[in-house]
């Protein structure tokens, strides 16, 4: 069990983090339903603007953040067996969160800030909506720090020694997040915070864009950083199986490090600003991002095969049935999969050129980013919550017939949700509308679509609701004495691990690298190019 000072920094992260998560969820739902053909048309648009901007902040900003803080503090415990260097360091960087937080939201509130979490220029919300956001990122800044001095302490009192894999994981996960969180703040600090603030009343969207690409894409593999620690180090032992290669897990989320910056373009592939040849270099590296995840599955799966094979299955496939599937964290797995079978294939189609132009900025991308974040990815952070509870509590957690309810209720919710807004998005219905006019004749067929997404959205909304009972109660059940808590073991316990596979400087170098070829020459092209600022628009 953690420590009392770490577990109680490692809750207030956790608490926080689904908190937030429940409160957009909620408001998620209601955009659903306003727009759909349940509701009239919303007599003022732009409250649904506005809440479309506090629910992406909050789940795109705030939550997997703190969840990614939260389980960074468990793991230097938990995997380096030492106390938490920086303690009062973590608790200032978790009040910036929150001060950020709540900085940032109370202007979206007030509709001073509807611009989205991407920011949009050359839309111009509220200064401190910005200021928010920064204070958040400087809050998780100062987790990295935490995270490399921790790991820097452990090396010098094991002098040689191998990095533990959940540590490893983690440190890759915080520096990928320190240096995909500059593009987004470069657009804040210098493009964005001197409109806002009144000092300039022009700005270079085009530029803006670039920037914000440098994080936008990026950010989905700081979030799914947890769940894949999760894959790696809790799964397997959960299910009383070993991990199938350790070296094959480092070289995953080294290739994470490395690939996952240099892609962000992608999403820019029908601005007029950014020349072909930038956007098919990206479009490259988005394609490799999917090996590390293709070498995941590889090795999950394998691990998988030998818990059920450990368990007494035998044959091709007859050791599945061996595995215990009334475990959370093995349905979860399989759950999480599927759904990020689905989203990956829908990937696909969104890094290539020509496809893209088919569902650009139409349902489609609401639907893939959904079922990737808040599908495989969101049912993981369910699930290594539910396997630290107890050991940051204390007490029993054992509900898992109401746990595997709720899991059950989160896929099927997620499927139902974004499966009609793939169709939806390939018959053209364009995403981020306040209201469609189901009368026409091009949206009358979607009509139906639209009511079964908020259907599963209400099945999410009930999914959510459950989970964060599930949890409160873990706080009143029985004090139980815990074991160790262990990581998985893999197959070849005390193999040798090559030195590059130990450390980060090769990789980083390789990260930056990569990231001043694929993004240098645009942004300075753009730099150098006059007159390409346009006037501010101001949201009042």
């Amino acid at each position: 069990m953690l420590n009392i000072p770490n577990r109680r920094l490692v809750l207030a992260h956790f608490w926080l983090a689904f908190l937030a998560f429940f409160l957009a969820l909620i408001l998620g739902e209601w955009q659903m339903y306003i727009r759909s053909p349940l509701h009239t048309w919303l007599g003022n648009p732009e409250l649904y603007y506005r809440s479309v901007t506090a629910h992406g902040s909050a789940m795109g900003y705030v939550f997997p953040t703190l969840v990614a803080m939260g389980f960074g503090y468990a793991i230097v415990e938990l995997a380096l067996k030492q106390a938490l260097v920086g303690l009062r360091w973590a608790w200032a960087g978790f009040g910036l969160v929150v001060v950020g937080t709540v900085v940032a939201m109370v202007p979206v509130a007030l509709g001073k800030a509807s611009v989205l979490y991407t920011f949009y220029p050359p839309l111009i919300g509220n200064p401190f909506y910005y200021i928010g956001v920064v204070l958040v990122v400087v809050g998780s800044w100062i987790w990295v720090a935490l995270m490399a001095v921790n790991l820097r302490a452990w090396r010098r009192a094991n002098p040689g020694a191998t990095v533990p894999l959940a540590m490893f994981a983690n440190n890759a996960g915080a520096y990928l997040w320190a240096w995909t969180s500059v593009g987004a703040a470069i657009e804040i600090l210098f493009l964005i915070l001197p409109v806002a603030l009144g000092f300039k009343t022009t700005i270079d969207a085009g530029l803006a864009r670039v920037f914000f690409s440098w994080t936008l894409h990026a950010i989905v593999y700081f979030w799914l950083m947890p769940a894949y620690i999760a894959f790696y180090t809790l799964v397997p032992r959960a299910i009383g199986g070993r991990l199938y290669s350790d070296a094959m897990a480092r070289i995953s989320f080294i290739l994470f490090l490395v690939f996952s910056m240099p892609i962000g373009i992608h999403h820019l592939f029908q601005d007029p600003q950014v020349g072909t040849g930038v956007k098919f270099l990206h479009a490259v590296f988005t394609a490799m991002v999917s090996v590390p995840t293709l070498l995941t599955i590889f090795t999950i799966c394998a691990s998988v095969e030998i818990a059920g094979r450990l368990r007494g299955g035998a044959g091709s496939f007859a050791w599945i049935a061996r595995l215990p599937w009334k475990n959370p964290m093995m349905l979860a797995l399989a759950l999480s999969f599927i759904m990020l079978g689905f989203g990956g294939a829908g990937g696909l189609i969104n890094m290539s050129y020509q496809l893209d132009f088919a569902i650009h900025n139409t349902q489609w991308i609401t639907g893939h980013f959904h079922l990737i974040f808040g599908g495989a990815i969101v049912i993981m952070y369910f699930a290594l919550a539910y396997d630290l509870w107890p050991h940051l509590t204390g007490r029993a957690l054992n509900a898992w017939k109401l746990m595997r309810v709720q899991l059950w209720l989160w896929f099927v919710g997620m499927m139902v949700l974004t499966m009609p807004w793939h169709w939806v998005g390939i018959l053209g219905m364009p995403r981020r509308m306040a209201y469609y006019d189901y009368t026409a004749t091009d949206l009358a067929p979607m009509s139906l679509s639209v009511i079964i997404t908020f259907s599963g959205g209400l099945l999410l909304l009930a999914s959510g609701a459950l989970f964060l009972w599930i949890l409160a109660s873990g706080h009143r059940g029985a004090t139980v004495p815990l074991p160790a808590f262990r990581f998985s073991a893999p197959v070849h316990a005390g193999a040798r691990i090559p030195a590059a596979l130990n450390g980060f400087g090769l990789w980083l170098a390789l990260m930056i690298g990569l990231s001043v070829i694929n993004y240098g020459f645009p942004i300075a092209q753009l730099i150098n190019t006059p007159n390409t600022a346009v006037p501010a628009v101001p949201i009042r």
